[in-house]
């Protein structure tokens, strides 16, 4: 995997400091701040009690067991919206103009098992660099093997079938991520810069804070919850396929559908269009006029205004969205985006069975 990718220059360079005067100007003329506002503080002061709460009744409560099961499910699904809408704005330094407000609020992504070292160099400054890039983009890497995202992967007879199973298979994402993908991540040196290593207290971090969410979430419950250790590890189970179901669907539907660009660097590793274009060409929106769905998932059906503007909260996404496409249209660019969410839903579904279907062999002419 490399991370030196030059984007080029065309007569569509413009787009990004014309829709960036345009955005900063709504902001100036409504005297508005780019960060959080009090809906946003608030939403994020209940996520917060939610989890405590239902990590309270889930270990420490006595009921029956269904009950359990159920509170489990309503735990990782919340784990996830705090990832989605507290964790993902603080990392990128959208959520407060106080660093350590960011830094405060970034370190909950350890505490429900992820790593924000990690994350910060593989989401905030490649994905969001090398968007859909195969081979670059470290988000691209959904089940390699099992699931094909592309056409220049080996196809396997399973592929045909990965519309119908990869639903299911991203409920497993959170359980991968976190006991798995962190660590190889942290140690793979094809993404960092060659001979850069991470600072010596991000190992303490990274062994640290997993100790501890592993202490917190699973010796804990086997500890006190008032059932056979097997019970207890289904219940925790039950926990981590909610939070990936959720986690790992949502993470499709911006960039693995019909409407966006998977584009292929040239020999001498440039992508022909600038940065901004290239964004607009590989990212795409859902349910954009649906304050649910924007609300609960964080703004992540604002993936173009995120890439563009990762700085700004997500919550003033529906206000400036209108000033992207508007400027996009102008400079004869796309808007991608599905009107709702299962829209999005059918289009990723779309693109997997594409992308399962078993390649034509090429006639050779003799």
């Amino acid at each position: 995997m490399s991370r030196k990718i030059k984007f080029g220059e065309s007569d569509q360079s413009q787009f990004l400091q014309t829709v960036r005067e345009k955005t900063n100007s709504y902001f100036d003329k409504n005297n508005l701040s780019k960060k959080a506002n009090w809906q946003m503080v608030l939403k994020s002061i209940i996520l917060i009690g939610l989890l405590v709460g239902l990590y309270g009744l889930l270990v420490f409560g006595h009921f029956p067991i269904f009950i359990h099961f159920l509170l489990a499910a309503g735990l990782g699904i919340t784990m996830t919206l705090i990832g989605f809408n507290i964790c993902h704005d603080a990392l990128h330094g959208s959520f407060s103009d106080k660093r350590w407000v960011n830094s405060s609020l970034g370190w909950l992504f350890n505490l429900i098992g992820a790593n924000e070292y990690v994350w910060k160099i593989t989401h905030n400054q490649i994905h969001h660099t090398l968007t859909n890039i195969v081979d670059h983009d470290a988000d691209l890497e959904v089940a390699p093997g099992i699931i094909r995202i592309n056409s220049n992967e080996d196809w396997k007879p399973i592929h045909q079938y990965q519309q119908f199973y990869s639903f299911m298979l991203y409920s497993l994402s959170s359980l991968s991520w976190f006991f798995k993908k962190d660590y190889m991540k942290f140690f793979d040196e094809t993404l960092r810069e060659k001979g850069k290593k991470p600072p010596r207290s991000e190992y303490f971090k990274l062994f640290g804070y997993k100790a501890l969410y592993y202490t917190i979430f699973l010796v804990i419950p086997l500890i006190v919850m008032p059932f056979a250790w097997h019970i207890v590890l289904a219940i925790l189970l039950v926990m981590h396929l909610a939070e990936g179901m959720v986690m790992g669907n949502i993470f499709q539907l911006a960039h693995l559908v019909e409407e966006t660009d998977m584009p292929e660097p040239h020999s001498n590793k440039s992508i022909s269009d600038p940065w901004a274009v290239h964004q607009m060409k590989t990212t795409a929106n859902f349910a954009r006029k649906n304050s649910f769905i924007t609300s609960i998932f964080g703004g992540l059906n604002y993936q173009i205004e995120h890439h563009l503007f990762p700085n700004i909260c997500h919550v003033h996404y529906p206000a400036i969205s209108d000033i992207v496409k508007e400027t996009a249209q102008d400079f004869g660019l796309p808007y991608h985006e599905n009107t709702n969410f299962f829209g999005a839903v059918r289009s990723h579904y779309n693109f997997l069975k594409k992308m399962g279907k078993k390649p034509q062999m090429k006639r050779v002419l003799s």
